[in-house]
């Protein structure tokens, strides 16, 4: 962050200073909201949230080497107080971002593969110059401003996750810190139970595209009829990726080896050069030809950003992360989160990970899906059932139409697939344990709130947190 006297903060925020604030004092170092994070020189920003209230740790934060507390009532300690905490963050943010005229910002958005994308994206624009991109999925309200922050006068890029909970969400997260290019990935079924529809999300996806300048880069998914429609719905210049030959960059000649990772070559408008991805599942070509497409746009060489998609490693926690055990059993970690469309490149990157292998899978019902839950978690409950598993577990409540689906599935197909129903993730992680044997692959996928982590974890035989 940009060193800001309290007198300036208060005056961004609308605040007072309180409990004998200096408003002389400089915040020099990191803007957090978890007291364990405070370093010397940080504002700490108190968020009352559902098992916690920030404010309750206000005092620690300021032993810990805070400068004041960014509050919304009188803490006790050197404190600018304000209306809303998070609104005032927002503001924070976004006088920080005005006042670095040199930073080039990309946002990413879609249903699926943010994280992936902005992790690929973020590597790229470092070899351009100094990048700030989100830790994990800081996409929201909260996380957004908060990664804005760590931004300072060396910074060049400013690489940010946009997520959508409602229509609105990204167009307010858009104007904390405008976007000079725009990726879109997908539209998929992610939140169906609050958007409505398929169309509704891409109204609120497109909200990114619509907040980009006349001379700002629109990057688009041309394999996606919903993204591809958002051309119409901006002034900036519109650059296409994807598999088709109609993309300007784009994967050619894409095989998949028996690790179940893609290479291609990459074609752009200047050129082509091959790939070879260390992540797994055949989906990550389409987060590559995104996160390119924007690095292009930047003007980073076809051959630098082949190399370094190459050389990429995972770099979010949870987002299939392949480990093999001692014993040779293969586990794949992809318990971040799940909707219907990561499903299905979940289930497919386990087919050509594991290929004559015996494949196992823990997953937990879909939710956010609305009327469409059941349908959908029994269509997931099909995609498992016939995925030549010698063995699934579904966890947790919900779990009816999932395992009515695999069951129909299993029968339709009349193979012997072992379909189970675990109350949690303990008694889940014990049932399976017992099943596998070396060789074996599993793969846990789900929701986030089900905590399937804890799965992977205690078969790799430690905290993976």
């Amino acid at each position: 962050m940009i060193p800001l006297p309290l007198a300036r903060i208060a005056e961004i925020t609308s605040g007072a200073l309180a409990g004998t604030a200096d408003p002389r004092a400089v915040v020099r170092g990191p803007v957090v909201i978890d007291s364990r994070a405070v370093e010397p020189g940080a504002l700490f920003v108190a968020i009352k949230g559902e098992r916690a209230d920030g404010h309750d740790f206000a005092a620690r934060a300021v032993e810990a080497g805070a400068v004041a507390v960014l509050a919304s009532r009188p803490v006790g300690v050197p404190a600018v107080v304000v209306a809303d905490t998070v609104t005032a963050m927002a503001s924070l943010a976004t006088a920080v971002h005005t006042a670095l005229p040199a930073v080039t910002v990309v946002g990413v958005t879609g249903s699926a593969g943010k994280t992936t994308t902005k992790d690929l994206l973020a590597r790229l624009a470092a070899r351009m110059g100094p990048t700030v991109a989100p830790v994990e999925s800081f996409n929201n309200e909260i996380g957004h401003p908060l990664t804005v922050l760590k931004a300072g006068e060396e910074t060049r890029y400013l690489v940010l996750e946009l997520s959508a909970r409602d229509t609105g969400h990204i167009a307010h997260l858009a104007r904390i810190a405008p976007p000079r290019i725009g990726v879109v990935l997908n539209v998929g079924t992610a939140h169906l139970g609050v958007f409505g529809s398929r169309e509704a999300i891409a109204r609120a996806k497109g909200e990114l595209v619509e907040a980009l300048p006349a001379d700002g880069v629109a990057v688009l998914n041309a394999d996606d009829p919903l993204v591809a429609a958002m051309a119409g719905r901006t002034d900036a210049r519109v650059t296409w990726y994807g598999r088709g030959e109609g993309a300007a960059v784009r994967a050619e000649n894409v095989t998949v080896d028996e690790r179940g990772r893609a290479s291609f070559r990459l074609r752009t408008p200047s050129g082509a050069a091959p790939v070879a991805l260390r992540l797994y599942g055949e989906h990550a070509v389409q987060n590559a030809l995104a996160a390119a497409a924007a690095a292009y746009e930047l003007g980073l060489p076809v051959a630098t950003i082949a190399e370094e998609l190459s050389e990429a490693e995972p770099r979010s926690r949870w987002r299939m992360e392949v480990t093999d055990r001692a014993d040779g059993v293969t586990v794949v970690n992809d318990a971040y989160n799940a909707n219907p469309d990561s499903m299905r490149a979940a289930f497919a990157a386990l087919d050509a990970l594991a290929g004559g292998r015996r494949r196992f899978a823990v997953v937990a019902a879909l939710r956010e899906l609305g009327e469409e839950s059941a349908a959908l978690n029994e269509e997931l409950g099909r995609l498992a059932g016939g995925a030549g598993l010698a063995g699934l577990l579904v966890v947790g409540s919900g779990a009816e139409p999932v395992l009515a689906g695999a069951r129909a599935a299993v029968r339709d197909a009349g193979t012997d697939t072992r379909v189970a129903h675990a109350a949690d993730v303990g008694r889940a992680g014990e049932e399976l344990a017992a099943l596998l044997a070396p060789g074996d692959v599993v793969l846990v996928k789900g929701p986030r709130a089900a905590g399937l982590e804890r799965v992977a974890a205690a078969l790799l035989g430690g905290d993976r947190r």
